[in-house]
């Protein structure tokens, strides 16, 4: 009897550092062995086998594990998201599309550098290879002319630290900045090599447009069996269960859709266990919450002003039909400006400052898959509630007294609740 309550202990110790892994590597897609991390790498390498077997069964990610780095090749389920931008380490701001392509260019120089790179050094290389002809015909200028392209380089390198491609020896950004200093820094190797993830060589893409050409760098080869085609459906479904806040229904294909009402169960188990996410089912889609609130980069609601604009435009917005117009939503911000002056910052009542406040709020919505953008029959942009704003809708607190057989209903507003309920 004891050996059977060890055993039960020990699988049921197995299975949470099982699931433990799974959701670090959800969490960074690619763990070093040193670092902050270190531990989360140390559980993936030891259920490296059982994970791999998983994700490439169910998602058709594969999983590389060496002594060094854990590197989950996630392919997004869709590749026309924009709403997980790379942002600035410090500022927090997404990144512009020069910055993006400093991003290529600083990694194309560091495949060609030492094991070490100073940033002056790093600079000089960039600018060399932003005056390829080919890229100045895009539009793209960087001969680090001015202050302002010296923050766009200096972003990047801090992403650059941030995913582990460098490491900092000495010196310090900010003396870059002015001029005053330069920085040195390691060059990891193998995890420079691991930070592509796509299913062919960027070079082989032929296609013209940026769309057509993201989609030919992520393309798969079309099944051509039921039994190809269903696993096709099982890993773009679970792959977006598992990317996407909520799943709903309208946005899928004919086959996806028939796919999803038979396997619907199998579906959200298999994440559930591996995982530990909730599914949360209704007619409109699915999605899978997180009781632990930490497989996200983006919560509801947050702290800040920023954090209650948010929630308050998705209560005022919950329940609505139809478009609402984005000068709607800045006069409702500007008039709680005035409401809240004494715990939002100070420059949010400066005249015009409800667009801006207004435009992250929006942002946040339709990242975490509560609104979509729209426009109004005259062509004036607006937002649309989606079926998952509906959790942030107030309604009338229902009081009962003692031995009251009907409800009596009270005039007080309050917002349902959200615990345990936050959209991934």
């Amino acid at each position: 009897m004891r050996d059977n309550r060890l055993g039960d202990v020990l699988a049921a110790q197995r299975a949470e550092e099982f699931r433990k892994a799974a959701r670090a590597l959800l969490r960074r897609p690619l763990l070093r062995a040193g670092g902050p991390h270190s531990d989360e790498f140390r559980l993936v390498r030891q259920h490296a086998a059982e994970l791999r077997t998983w994700f490439e069964r169910n998602t058709g990610w594969a999983l590389l594990v060496d002594s060094e780095v854990a590197r989950l090749r996630r392919i997004p389920g869709l590749d026309s998201d924009p709403t997980h931008p790379a942002r600035d380490q410090r500022t927090g701001l997404p990144f512009s599309r020069r910055r993006y392509v400093l991003v290529c260019l600083c990694l194309a120089v560091l495949e060609r550098a030492e094991h070490q790179i100073a940033l002056g050094r790093l600079a000089e290389q960039v600018v060399l290879a932003a005056a390829d002809p080919a890229l100045e015909s895009t539009g793209i200028d960087f001969a680090l002319s001015d202050r302002e392209q010296r923050t766009d380089l200096v972003a990047v390198v801090r992403l650059l630290l941030e995913w582990g491609v460098l490491a900092k020896v000495a010196g310090d950004e900010d003396a870059f900045l002015k001029s005053a200093g330069d920085a040195l820094y390691d060059v990891d190797r193998r995890v420079l090599a691991g930070l592509l993830v796509s299913r062919r060589g960027p070079s082989t893409v032929r296609a013209d447009g940026f769309a057509e050409r993201l989609a030919e760098l992520n393309a798969e080869v079309l099944p051509d069996s039921d039994e190809l085609r269903n696993r096709a459906l099982r890993h773009t479904l679970t792959r977006r269960l598992l990317d996407d806040p909520v799943l709903y229904a309208d946005g899928l294909s004919e086959a996806e859709s028939a796919y999803l009402a038979s396997q619907r169960g199998a579906l959200t188990r298999r994440i559930s266990e591996l995982t530990g996410l909730v599914p949360e089912v209704r007619a409109e889609g699915i999605a899978m919450v997180d009781p632990d609130d930490d497989l996200t980069d983006l919560r509801m609601p947050e702290q800040g002003t920023d954090g209650h604009v948010a929630l308050l435009l998705a209560e005022y917005l919950a329940g609505k039909g139809g478009s609402v117009p984005l000068s709607e939503l800045h006069r409702q911000v500007a008039g709680w400006a005035l409401e809240h002056a004494g715990f939002w910052r100070r420059s949010a009542t400066v005249p015009g400052a409800e667009t801006e406040l207004t435009e992250q709020a929006v942002e946040r919505l339709v990242a975490l898959g509560l609104l979509e953008r729209a426009a109004t029959p005259d062509g004036t942009p607006a937002v649309r509630p989606r079926p998952a704003l509906d959790r942030y809708r107030v309604g009338e607190t229902i009081l009962l007294e003692p031995g009251q057989s009907a409800p009596r209903k009270s005039s007080q507003k309050s917002a349902k609740s959200t615990k345990g309920k936050r959209t991934r």
